[in-house]
């Protein structure tokens, strides 16, 4: 039996880890590997990286989620209006929950230093895990969604799409550990550590699309 045939064959919950692991650990640790090979990066090279990250983000959430989503939305409420209406609300919901996140969860940014509430007993370097956690979450929630929907060009689009974005990503959080003094190990374990965190993101979207359509 060849791979597809597999997959096709395989649970919502695997095709999750599946997809949170490849696009998520994997590619945030490979895109971390050049911290062993690579100097200090210049704030050009830095921006460019995060910049291209971004785009790809971007493109991954309007092409593989919002388009997708109304479209489902559509069909599940019967006319563009009202499924139109089901997006957005859905949008602003995970906007604010965000929000809160950010707010209340205490983590420390690589150039805006400490946001959220007094650090507890926490070392530095778990404040900026945190950090990195609360934004990559989501990213693992988007895979676990899309490669549990049972539609394999949401499920790839978004993999693929949150992989590219992670590989600059994965550098530039190794090489900004690396500019804080860390050792060039550690930093590559701190970034598969956040990478991590998305497959946890993944179980949780599989998980609550399989509620959600019980």
């Amino acid at each position: 039996m060849d791979t597809p045939a597999l997959l096709a064959d395989a649970s919502p919950l695997l095709l999750a880890v599946i997809a949170s692991l490849l696009g998520g650990t994997l590619a945030t640790t490979v895109g971390a590997l050049p911290v062993f090979f690579v100097g200090r990066l210049s704030a050009r090279a830095s921006n460019a990286m995060l910049a291209f990250a971004a785009g790809v983000m971007l493109a991954a959430t309007v092409f593989s989620l919002l388009l997708p989503g109304f479209e489902l939305a559509q069909t599940t409420f019967g006319g563009p209006r009202v499924g139109a209406l089901g997006v957005v609300l859905a949008m602003m919901t995970g906007g604010i929950a965000m929000a809160l996140v950010h707010r209340l969860l205490p983590h420390e940014h690589f150039q805006k230093g400490h946001e959220g509430p007094e650090r507890a007993r926490l070392a530095r370097v778990w404040l900026f895990v945190l950090a990195i956690a609360v934004h990559n979450f989501p990213e693992g929630l988007s895979m676990g969604v899309g490669a549990a929907s049972g539609d394999a060009r949401i499920g790839m689009g978004v993999t693929l799409g949150i992989g590219l974005q992670n590989l600059p990503e994965g550098l530039a959080v190794a090489m900004s550990l690396a500019a804080l003094g860390y050792s060039r190990l550690q930093a590559l374990g701190v970034a598969a550590l956040t990478g991590l965190v998305e497959l946890v993101g993944g179980l949780a979207g599989a998980g609550l699309l399989a509620i959600s359509s019980a």
